[in-house]
């Protein structure tokens, strides 16, 4: 029995011996770059049995038995449960969070955990940049964050997109503020989106940290970096493609345009102008003609690592971009690179610094005009070729004055831009007594700006406006330059472990000049772009002999403090206050304060909500706030002799200098009282979230150009109206933001994201002497069909309303417009006097701002295999068409085969007739739906598995296909419902706006 007993005993210890022998081990990496995670976190489910990961992501867990689930966590990625099958060695790899509460949010000279955040921050990922391929880094934010409109201002390579965060605010420049690694940058053309890290976007008061300018919200770009101690990394990106439009117009062929032709002739008391129609055929398709399908071709190579007081990144890029109109009169270039580099000079001394270079040549082409080539293209005569035959390019007679050959108008373009700039960055941080901290940064920008613009000699027809009696060249030189000195200092304390207080105290200094030249060379030898110098020009002019060659000279002295408190973690407080001074107002006006506070309660963390199984994560918050807008030209609060004066002395013309534009002592800063209500929700174990905002921005004071009359000069060569504080504009609306990602099996996962935002824009004052403010164009000779006009939406159209059309010969006697004939428009007599005019009977026919804007994407995983697609649209806005010319001989669109010719055949087309009407008067027969979803994005890719790209020794290596732009679904009738050029007062008018190619993409990934 004692030696049973001692056997009993001798097996239970050897039991227990081994279960405690039972240990784990493993490798935590980071997925997307194969680098081991130092200081992740791996722990058994429901125990406090865990480790911590080494400097190579190793871990070790002691006492893990078969079955039991561990957990793996680190800041800033997804975490992952594994269920123990036995006990070989692990290798994990996390993927990174992009909507972790834990990621740090770049907010403004400073950062912040998204949970702690009190404001409306909208962030845009690595990830959905890198799977995007956009040429620009605009079209990476299109479509993704709710209350942030983009819109194309043209489709040709080069172009810009113009972002609007939360509604037009004002009528001058809507431009949000836009920083790159720290540093003020405006035309983000000159940067590489595969450089970028993170796009963060403040859209309410908490954007008032950076005080002026950023009344229109502010846009924080990052730049990729690299990791301490870590090895060097490599990573290509390359893709090429094809571009080509999405639609050609339905125009007349030659057949269908000769019939038309002569009944119009014939309805106007003429001969007809074609005897036989018969034999004419299709005849040229202009479009054809000027569209071309267009290369597309883009690598970068990253290179990044780091040390263990230091990390560095560096890349370069190159973009080659043809045109889908003119090809390569219509082409863009850029060469980028970037270095980004900080260290650890001593434990409380940090430098950082970064620097990127960009190299673009641009060619472009008339475009978004009366006049432009797409305007040429639909407008000119299906009948007349391309060249006659002596090979000559045929002109375009009787057509109008703007409307010439288009072929022959690409052939005598020369527009080449060249653009070379450097923005810098150099900051250094010094901590001391544990709870303070002082930085200084400077940063800079310098670009130098060449363009040259060749008019041959060329001849389109002596009644044309473009024909040139002599050749001339155009050549320019700008150079920009700018540099921002910020200096602040923090103080972050906790105390009895339930307060925590941080504060800032700084001020900023900024200064923007411009320094331009420019000379028109005349008479170039051989009427040749060859010998398109000024040097061998025959006269050569001094475009700013009696003008200043400085342009603008700006400043801003800025100071700021801000402090942000908490309790528990889960009340929390931020108050900013900033006192801006700009030299755009005079000294009574020149400084401007602007305080906002914003509030946050994370109720997920009261004890009501603490193990709610449904909801993860439940935050309201609130903010307002005062901030300020300066964007005018520079120092028009006083006069300046930088116009032009034409004298007569002693019988002789005097070229001088004259008062430039008019000025106004009394301007001052428009400000904007925005407030913002919102709730932050994660549901599911986070897999589910929802954010949803109710927002109210009020402008008041917009400084806009006040229209004047002719007789004070503003009309003058260098002069300008005054500028003048005359408008309030309200925008409200409500925005949703919806996402939700699942991994429904170990090879299939998912996420899917939706966004809205609803809007409603008002002009609620305007301080003027007709009490509207005018913009835009349309026709030849008409009044401005868009309006600044308090009780309506900005930039609203204004003109007559329909009634269909006239379908005997009685309804015309019987109405306002005698004049009229049976198969005209019929207009709405508003104020009843028995007459059409104009200006009196005009009323509200459209909006170019929409009501709602919508994005969806989605994104598929399953094995290898990756598929994505992302869309958006936008409702409820309107756009002028504008590309007709409606001379007697130039074409149409098929629409008019529908036209009227008897009493019941139409009831929208009007009758083609030489005859005078009044059909082209600004209505609403000229103003469409412009409504659309477009599906943007469809991508497939494929990542070879790691057995693969272990043999070759690589990280990673994923191809893929995909192709943007890919569907439009729309009403209107034009090229693009997505290109608006146009100012606030001006917007949504298509005068055959250059659209937005479709591109085919075949691209790599690779990694080592």
């Amino acid at each position: 029995m004692r030696y049973g007993v001692l056997f009993i005993f001798l097996v239970l210890s050897t039991v227990i011996t081994s279960a405690q022998d039972n240990t784990l081990s493993g490798t935590v990496y980071e997925r997307e770059t194969n680098t081991p995670l130092i200081g992740a976190t791996v722990v058994v489910q429901g125990t406090s049995n865990g480790a911590s990961t080494d400097f190579d992501g190793n871990f070790t867990l002691n006492n893990v038995a078969i079955g039991d689930v561990v957990a793996i966590t680190y800041v800033g990625f997804q975490d992952q449960m594994i269920t123990i099958r036995n006990l070989q060695p692990l290798t994990i790899y996390l993927e990174a969070a992009a909507e972790s509460l834990d990621q740090v949010i770049v907010i403004g000279y400073g950062a912040q955990k998204r949970k702690e955040i009190t404001g409306a921050v909208a962030v845009i990922d690595p990830e959905t940049i890198e799977n995007l391929k956009p040429q620009r880094i605009e079209q990476a934010i299109q479509g993704q964050v709710a209350g942030v409109q983009v819109t194309s201002n043209s489709g040709a390579p080069g172009s810009g997109l113009s972002i609007n965060i939360r509604g037009i605010s004002t009528n001058g420049d809507n431009r949000p503020l836009i920083l790159l690694d720290g540093a003020v940058i405006e035309d983000l053309s000159v940067v590489n989106p595969s450089d970028i890290e993170s796009i963060n976007i403040l859209k309410d008061a908490t954007a008032g940290i950076y005080g002026v300018r950023a009344a229109n919200g502010v846009v924080i770009i990052t730049t990729k970096s690299g990791r301490q101690e870590s090895p060097l990394k490599v990573e290509v990106n390359a893709y090429s493609g094809l571009q080509q439009t999405t639609r050609k117009l339905p125009v007349l062929n030659a057949t269908e345009y000769a019939l038309l032709v002569n009944e119009a002739r014939t309805n106007g008391g003429q001969a007809p102008l074609f005897t036989n129609v018969r034999d004419l055929g299709q005849g040229t398709d202009w479009q054809d003609e000027v569209f071309d399908t267009a290369p597309l071709f883009n690598t970068d190579v990253t290179v990044s690592g780091g040390g263990k007081k230091s990390r560095y990144s560096a890349g370069v890029a190159y973009l080659n971009q043809r045109g889908i109109v003119g090809r390569d009169k219509s082409g863009f270039e850029r060469i980028t690179g970037r270095l980004k580099y900080d260290v650890d000079i001593l434990d409380n001394i940090k430098f950082d610094a970064s620097l990127i270079y960009a190299h673009t040549e641009r060619s472009t082409i008339s475009e978004n005009g009366i006049g432009s080539v797409l305007f040429n293209a639909l407008n000119n005569a299906p009948t007349f070729a391309v060249k006659d035959a002596q090979g000559e390019f045929t002109l375009s007679p009787g057509l109008g004055a703007e409307v010439i050959n288009p072929v022959a108008q690409l052939a005598n373009t020369f527009n080449e831009g060249v653009v070379d700039k450097i923005t810098g960055s150099f900051g250094l941080t010094y901590k001391f007594l544990e709870n303070f901290e002082v930085q200084s940064r400077f940063q800079t920008n310098y670009a130098d700006v060449d363009i040259i613009s060749f008019n041959p000699e060329v001849n389109y027809g002596n009644d044309k406006v473009f024909t040139n009696l002599v050749s001339t060249v155009n050549v320019d030189k700008q150079i920009f330059k700018d540099y921002t000195f910020d200096a602040f200092a923090k103080y972050t304390n906790t105390f009895n472990e339930d307060h925590n207080l941080s504060v800032l105290l700084g001020t900023s200094v900024y200064q923007t000049v411009g320094d331009f030249f420019s000379s028109t060379g005349i008479n170039i030898p051989d009427n040749s772009f060859e010998n398109a110098t000024l040097d061998q020009a025959e006269t050569v002019q001094d475009n700013f002999v009696n003008r200043s060659n400085r342009v603008f000279d700006q400043r801003l002295l800025s100071y700021f403090t801000r402090v942000q408190y908490d309790y528990k973690g889960k009340y929390l407080f931020s108050g900013l206050f900033r006192r801006d001074g700009s030299t755009n107002f005079g000294p009574d006006n020149k400084f401007g304060y602007f305080p906002s506070a914003s509030l946050g309660w994370i109720a997920s963390d009261e004890s009501l909500l603490e193990n709610n199984n449904t909801i993860s994560f439940f935050k309201l918050r609130a903010s307002y706030g005062i901030l300020g807008n300066d964007r005018i030209p520079a120092f028009r609060f006083v006069s300046l002799l930088n116009g032009e004066g034409v004298y007569v002395l002693d019988d002789a013309l005097v070229f001088g200098r004259a008062i430039g534009a008019i000025s106004n002592p009394e301007i001052k800063w428009e400000e904007q009282y925005t407030f913002d209500v919102g709730v932050d929700l994660k549901f599911l174990n986070n897999r589910l979230s929802v954010t949803a905002d109710y927002f109210n921005k009020r402008t008041e004071d917009l400084l806009v150009s006040a229209p004047v009359s002719g007789i004070l000069g503003a009309n003058a060569p260098g002069s300008a109206p005054p500028i003048v504080n005359a408008g309030t504009v309200v925008n409200k609306g409500f925005e949703i933001s919806v996402s939700y990602r699942d991994e429904l099996t170990d090879d299939l996962s998912f996420d899917t994201s939706f966004n809205l935002t609803a809007l409603n824009n008002e002009v609620t004052f305007v301080n003027s002497e007709n009490s509207f403010i005018p913009g835009g164009g349309f026709g030849i000779g008409q009044n401005p069909p868009a309006r600044f006009e308090a009780g309506f939406p900005i930039g609203y159209f204004r003109g007559l309303q329909t009634d269909g059309l006239f379908q005997s010969q009685s309804e015309v006697d019987a109405s306002a417009q005698p004049d009229a004939a049976p198969g005209d428009i019929r207009f709405i007599d508003q104020d009843g006097d028995g007459s059409i005019d104009a200006d009196l009977d005009a009323v509200e026919i459209g909006d170019p701002i929409p009501e709602v804007t919508l994005g969806f994407n989605i994104s598929i995983n399953y094995k290898n295999f990756d598929f994505l697609t992302y869309a958006y649209a936008s409702l409820g806005n309107d756009i002028v068409r504008n590309y007709e010319r409606f001379q007697p001989l130039t074409n149409r669109t098929t629409a008019f085969l529908n036209r009227f010719t008897t009493p019941g055949s139409s009831n929208n087309v009007p009758r083609v007739t030489t005859a005078a009407t009044t059909n082209t008067l600004f209505s609403d027969y000229f103003v469409e739906d412009g409504s659309f979803l477009r599906v943007q994005n469809i991508q497939l890719g494929y990542t070879f598995p790691e057995k693969v790209t272990s043999s070759l020794k690589i990280d990673s290596f994923r191809i893929y296909t995909s192709v943007t732009n890919a569907f439009t679904f729309t009403k209107y009738s034009g090229y693009d419902p997505t290109a608006s050029a146009g100012g606030a007062i001006g917007a949504g008018i298509d005068t055959g706006n250059y659209p937005s190619p479709r591109t085919f993409l075949f691209g790599l990934n690779l990694k080592f």
